[in-house]
């Protein structure tokens, strides 16, 4: 670690934190600690600060990112509620159980928070630092773990300056965390409700409140792999055609660096970060009816060019009912 690392790392009292809710609220990003593990947190609902978190975790895909939130009013602002979820937030909240639920037609979670989907991620940390952090912040915390890809996840404030420093603006040092196993991540965007990944509660546990068995995630090819990470994604209904020095009639172009004729452009300066930003809400400005066709010019194969063309070819993948 540098000599600068103690500024860098700052004791999780209610100075630090209200100066770390001031950089979130800026759009930058801060390392907390949750009750399993430290976790990267930006402004969920900043596109920018979304692109952020990847590109300082290095991470290989635009996989969808857990929204913490600080009450459950908060995550009715993001998702519907059901029931279910009321029931399990109830009894769970605040704790290591995440639901994913239902966009709100309102919400104001960044697209690319939930790599597109219609449904969102959201868990109530249990851990006092993480909480007040998102109370001072004024927003849900998209908060992945707070380590580059590949990485083991960070449990101590040092652990995270090892691998971050000179990514992020700072690290609040709330100790060691609780050390235990991940959240448990449940689907109730569909019926019946599936679990996705068994964690610090059980199975048995949410069958009990839900008063129904759930479904396994091995029991449907489509089920989510990891934290409201699914298998299927967000692709437009129109074809789209990759790699395009210009739009064919009926097309509509979507630039990367200068494109005069384009109808609208991921980054005109060519920053993969702000196309990142740019990527899931303008291709769903572009699936319109008055086109027959997205045509998207080349993304350099670098950096976080890499998840944007991942992201695109599945895009463009051939699938049932459209060649």
């Amino acid at each position: 670690m540098s000599p600068n690392t103690s500024a860098f790392i700052l004791p999780a009292e209610s100075a630090a934190i209200a100066r770390a809710g001031r950089v979130l609220a800026e759009g930058g990003l801060v390392a907390f600690p949750t009750e399993t593990v430290y976790g990267l947190g930006g402004d969920a609902t900043s596109d920018s600060a979304v692109a952020a978190i990847f590109k300082a975790k290095g991470r290989p895909s635009f996989n969808p990112l857990i929204a913490h939130v600080c009450s459950l009013e908060q995550a009715a602002a993001l998702v519907e509620i059901t029931d279910s979820a009321h029931r399990l937030a109830e009894r769970f909240w605040p704790g290591p159980l995440t639901m994913v639920l239902k966009r709100r037609a309102d919400s104001p979670v960044s697209l690319l928070a939930s790599a597109g989907l219609d449904s969102v991620a959201v868990r109530m940390p249990d851990h006092p630092v993480a909480l007040a952090l998102i109370k001072a912040a004024g927003r849900p915390l998209a908060a992945p773990s707070a380590n580059r890809s590949g990485k083991v996840s960070p449990t101590r404030a040092e652990h995270v300056a090892q691998c971050l420093e000179g990514r992020i603006a700072m690290v609040l040092d709330g100790g060691p965390c609780r050390v235990g196993v991940e959240s448990t991540v449940i689907d109730l965007s569909e019926d019946p409700p599936t679990l996705l990944r068994p964690g610090g509660i059980t199975a048995e546990e949410l069958e009990a409140v839900l008063g129904r068995p759930l479904r396994r995630s091995s029991e449907t090819p489509d089920a989510p792999r990891s934290p409201g990470q699914l298998e299927s994604h967000y692709a437009p209904a129109l074809p789209v055609r990759l790699n395009a020095a210009r739009a064919e009639p009926g097309e509509a172009l979507l630039g990367f660096g200068p494109a005069p004729d384009c109808v609208l452009n991921l980054s005109p300066k060519g920053d993969l970060s702000e196309a990142a930003a740019h990527l899931f809400a303008m291709l769903r400005a572009l699936d319109r009816p008055d086109y027959r066709g997205i045509a998207v010019m080349p993304i350099p194969e670098r950096g976080l060019g890499l998840a944007i063309n991942d992201r695109l070819k599945r895009a463009a993948a051939p699938r049932d009912g459209r060649k």
